[in-house]
């Protein structure tokens, strides 16, 4: 997985996909999501780094079965809320 953390002045912006989805793009009916190495692109990283790094997060956006996967595990995004994609899965985590 990779991971990005940027500090912005509302918290903690974390982004998460598999590596293998990054520049890709996705289909759902209408809606598109494109895996934009320009936000998503970060350090390869184990999923106990991205569960320290998510516990920290006041915002994030995962792409990927994996990324995903371990969010819902952690118990950061509920399985309901997860959005399905041609190819892969995405969820948004926002801590208020």
């Amino acid at each position: 997985m990779l991971l990005c953390e940027r500090s912005t002045q509302e918290g903690l912006l974390v982004s998460v996909c598999d590596a293998d989805v990054l520049g890709d793009t996705f289909e759902n009916g209408e809606v598109s999501l494109t895996v934009e190495p320009e936000f998503y692109d970060g350090e390869e990283a184990t999923p106990e780094e991205v569960v320290a790094s998510l516990s920290k997060a006041t915002v994030a956006n995962l792409v990927g079965h994996d990324a995903v996967g371990v969010a819902v595990e952690h118990g950061f995004v509920e399985e309901a809320n997860v959005l399905e994609f041609e190819g892969t899965v995405h969820a948004q985590y926002l801590r208020m």
